[in-house]
């Protein structure tokens, strides 16, 4: 009989200590799911997006993204339906207004600098904030641009803060060399740029 009491009290520390083993296996998974968790959350760059519309009487439309890479740079991707093919001028301007029917609401481009307008990226050359590149709109009067840009941010400071400026399609190219603006021309798509 003794030896049977012993069985059984040697079960049940047994169940207890498996218990134990469960519940503790059950917190440190519950612990690793909520770091997994936060880390996903550290992990999410800040986005911001701009739906254009057209200006001036065009026909022409799409959506801007812009995303912040977290080292100086912003990746954007821009979409554009209904343009008239050929290449046009693409800017950021200093206001998120583009209630203005040809769109000069938007003001002048995004220039904290106070530089010259002219080519982005080009060695030793000035040019604003603003300034972007010219797009490729296609014979089915759609056009892609990804462009990955150095010295923007999202929701960064002004100076580098893409939130509340528009971005703005030209009629034109731009040569990146005629001030204040590369000779683009009218301005037939805007939108303003909001936080994702």
């Amino acid at each position: 009989m003794k030896y049977l009491s012993k069985i059984f009290v040697f079960a049940g520390v047994m169940m207890l200590v498996s218990c134990g083993s469960q519940k503790k296996e059950e917190a440190n998974d519950d612990e690793m799911a909520s770091d997994t968790e936060t880390e996903m959350a550290e992990e999410v760059s800040p986005m911001a997006i701009a739906m254009i519309s057209s200006a001036s009487g065009s026909t022409m439309g799409g959506e801007a993204d812009f995303v912040d890479n977290g080292d100086g740079t912003v990746t954007l991707n821009l979409k554009i339906t209904g343009a008239v093919p050929g290449e046009h001028a693409l800017h950021l301007h200093e206001h998120g207004d583009c209630s203005a029917p040809d769109a000069t609401s938007a003001g002048g481009h995004w220039n904290p600098g106070m530089t010259d307008h002219g080519k982005r990226m080009a060695e030793g050359g000035d040019f604003h904030a603003g300034d972007i590149d010219n797009i490729v709109v296609g014979a089915d009067s759609t056009g892609t641009l990804t462009m990955v840009v150095h010295g923007w941010s999202v929701g960064g400071p002004d100076s580098t803060n893409v939130i509340g400026k528009s971005i703005i399609l030209h009629a034109k190219a731009d040569d990146f060399v005629s001030q204040p603006s590369g000779a683009a021309g009218a301005r037939e798509g805007c939108g303003v740029i909001t936080a994702k």
